[in-house]
């Protein structure tokens, strides 16, 4: 998510019904009026076009899924592949009226549930927010609406203009700190330590450095250590955050505080971790971001999984 050069102190008091300006054409605004079935359905046109047009993705998709699900039929990896393109295509439209919308329309479509009080919870937190589709309405709903320092990792998009309207999206609402990942995990830890609330995407494959070879699904996998080292180093409580596409919007939930975490292995922390993501994958499998090449990096020996 976005990242800047803010000076940290600057967020150390968050206004949730404030917002900043995003660049904005008219015609944008005038769209994010529109019902939410009409988004869905320009979606599922979006969907089908780039399953048509993006074969290589498409392999990476079915392969992730192959490689998770060995024991699902082939129909039901064709069904959640093309859930992932529809998801994929309709969260990225969503952006406009999440973007560009009334923040009581952000209300009204995207509800939170936190069964466990864990955003009643004093002090800094530290969530697991994997990459389901749905990252974007929550983080817009959660900066809106919950009163804390929000503060999130972000990789820098391209071309620049579609970075600049991320980035302005994702900063419209509370004045959240967005940290580059050119910028480290040092002013991650340093939000932490002064009490922010940081979501924290560590599901991806960012290579061997920094990353142990744990089971996800069954396969080695090489997984950063970012979520423990960070909880670890602040002595910060973890939670999972996910954000679920529902008709009508998006839910947000918030799982329970993780109990003894981290241990302090490496390993045994991100196997929890990959635990963890899988059981939220399970109940919605066609929401997950299949689209990244997670098994791209692999260990010593192993052959590529990846055709091309």
């Amino acid at each position: 998510m976005p990242g800047g050069g803010d000076n940290p102190a600057s967020f150390m008091t968050v206004h949730p019904d404030s917002s900043t300006p995003t660049p904005s054409a008219w015609w944008l605004r005038a769209l994010a009026r529109l019902p939410v079935p009409l988004f869905r359905a320009a979606g599922w046109v979006m969907a089908a076009a780039l399953l048509l047009l993006a074969p290589s993705r498409r392999r990476v998709v079915l392969r992730n899924l192959a490689l998770c699900f060995p024991q699902a039929t082939a129909r039901a990896r064709r069904r959640w592949a093309w859930q992932t393109f529809l998801h994929f295509s309709q969260s990225f439209l969503d952006r406009v009226w999440l973007w560009q919308g009334t923040p009581d329309r952000v209300r009204q479509r995207v509800q939170v549930s936190d069964p466990h009080g864990v955003l009643q919870h004093d002090g800094p937190l530290l969530f697991f927010a994997p990459h389901f589709y749905g990252m974007d309405a929550g983080w817009a709903k959660l900066t809106l609406d919950v009163r804390r320092r929000w503060w999130t990792f972000y990789a820098p998009q391209r071309p620049a203009a579609l970075d600049r309207w991320v980035k302005a999206g994702r900063q419209r609402f509370g004045r959240p700190r967005l940290v580059s990942r050119r910028e480290g995990l040092r002013p991650l830890l340093r939000g932490l330590q002064e009490g922010a609330s940081l979501c924290l995407l560590p599901d991806m494959d960012h290579g061997a450095r920094n990353s142990v070879f744990v089971s996800f699904f069954g396969v080695q996998t090489a997984t950063v250590t970012s979520l423990p080292r960070l909880a670890a180093a602040a002595g910060v409580p973890v939670a999972s955050l996910v954000c679920r596409m529902v008709p009508g919007g998006y839910r947000v939930e918030i799982g329970p505080l993780w109990d003894a975490y981290p241990q302090g292995d490496d390993a045994a922390d991100a196997l929890r971790m990959n635990q963890e993501l899988e059981r939220y994958i399970r109940s919605m499998p066609g929401q997950y971001h299949w689209l990244h090449r997670r098994f791209k990096t692999r260990p010593p020996g192993a052959a590529p999984a990846y055709a091309d």
